[in-house]
């Protein structure tokens, strides 16, 4: 069974600026720092946060059936500040996942404000129909937002383009 779930906000940042976020590693970075009951550490295992990136997501205890998992960066487009990151190990898989790749959309609205659009895209095993119940965009909602009131309050440098 195939789906996908999608979410997006509204930010009075530039688009420029929440790039230089969700760009870079700076998103790894700041998401444990923001967000630590959603995330407790991320793990560079390889890349410098272009295409072959992985990471290593691992969650704070309490979150049943997920400890972590990988993801690997299969798109980094930073003409059209657009990332693809497709999990590639981990409890996902384990669960019953067969894919889950999540894409982020960063777009001006106008010269100081921009939309964040967050698509989920997974694939299930058909023996695991429940598993849909737990795909959801909070999380990537939370950190858009977060992201958001970060890029307002503190410059951030822009990425490379």
């Amino acid at each position: 069974m195939k789906g996908s779930k999608v979410h997006e906000l509204e930010a009075d940042v530039p688009a420029s600026d929440l790039w230089a976020i969700y760009g870079t590693l700076r998103a790894a970075e700041l998401l444990p720092e923001l967000l630590p009951h959603v995330l407790a550490k991320v793990d560079l295992i390889s890349g410098d946060g272009g295409v072959g990136t992985i990471l290593e997501l691992i969650f704070p205890p309490g979150i049943p059936g997920l400890q972590s998992y990988k993801e690997k960066f299969v798109k980094v487009d930073n003409e059209n500040y657009v990332k693809e990151t497709e999990t590639i190990e981990g409890d996902l898989l384990k669960l019953g996942f067969l894919s889950y790749r999540v894409r982020f959309e960063v777009t001006a609205k106008g010269p100081t404000s921009s939309i964040v659009r967050t698509t989920i895209e997974y694939e299930i095993d058909d023996a695991h129909p429940e598993l849909e119940s737990m795909v959801s965009t909070a999380a990537l909602a939370a950190a858009a937002e977060k992201f958001a009131e970060y890029a307002k309050e503190k410059k951030v440098p822009h990425a490379a383009t």
